[in-house]
């Protein structure tokens, strides 16, 4: 019997947490279970730079709950959405490929665990993926929403994550997808969002001289998910995007567009 467990691991965009639930229950007809281990993550996280650190912190703990949660309900497997090209970036497969970053969910896992993995999507690339959820009738916003890492925001956040930090690049993102949806632009892009650097800028907001985060957005199109061409951006939407960041967030006077 499948068992649906959501682990709220604190480094999720804005307001994903109650989208999730939502879709799960209300659209899907799942059963969840929501786990708010937010504050765990966070404080295993505190003073981590390193992005390969991150990622390793958060497969580790994700498992810790799991098996917790398995613990309880007796649960013997762990499904898990892995696709191929997670596989090939995280360990080299079926050749001499070098890793090129450590997925959560495959790199990411702890060498000994007590649940059993069931893969079933293991060997798809992303688009197939999609093809076979139309198939089955998944509503389109499902299917083509952007891919979201399972470090989720905490790789996204270049430098150390803080509270002020994550809350700051939560808004940025937020509004970065909104004016995409708003442009009609969100389906035409394989992956886009907002990146919080890990510097300050100096500049001026009214009459004062300011020193303050900065923010670069990307936006990217591609077909497999592994490979990618930054997509080019119409200069008003930019400057919407830029506009609202530096006026409706505290702590942030500089946005930037990586190509």
């Amino acid at each position: 019997q499948f068992q649906a467990v959501f682990v709220n691991n604190g480094v999720l965009r804005k307001d994903e947490d109650t989208e999730v639930q939502v879709r799960m229950r209300a659209k899907c007809g799942v059963h969840l279970t929501y786990v708010d281990a937010s504050e765990e993550f966070l404080e295993k996280l505190k003073g981590v730079a390193e992005p390969e650190k991150k990622r390793k912190i958060i497969g580790n703990t994700f498992i810790e709950i799991f098996e917790r949660e398995a613990k309880a309900s007796g649960a013997k497997f762990l499904l898990q959405g892995t696709l191929y090209p997670d596989v090939i970036e995280s360990v080299s497969h079926k050749g001499p490929s070098a890793t090129i970053k450590t997925h959560h969910n495959v790199g990411g896992l702890p060498e000994k665990m007590n649940l059993k993995l069931v893969e079933p999507l293991r060997l798809l690339f992303k688009d197939e993926v999609r093809t076979l959820g139309l198939i089955l009738g998944i509503e389109e916003d499902s299917i083509y929403r952007h891919p979201f890492p399972g470090p989720g925001l905490s790789i996204r956040i270049l430098g150390e994550i803080t509270r002020e930090r994550l809350s700051v690049l939560k808004e940025a993102d937020s509004i970065f997808i909104h004016e995409l949806r708003e442009a009609g632009l969100y389906r035409r892009i394989g992956q886009a969002f907002a990146v919080l650097l890990p510097c300050k800028a100096v500049g001026v907001m009214g009459d004062f001289r300011t020193y303050e985060e900065v923010i670069a957005l990307r936006a990217v199109e591609t077909t497999d998910y592994m490979t990618a061409h930054w997509f080019n951006l119409p200069y008003d939407l930019l400057q919407r995007v830029s506009t609202r960041i530096v006026n409706e967030i505290r702590g942030v006077n500089r946005v930037t567009y990586d190509i």
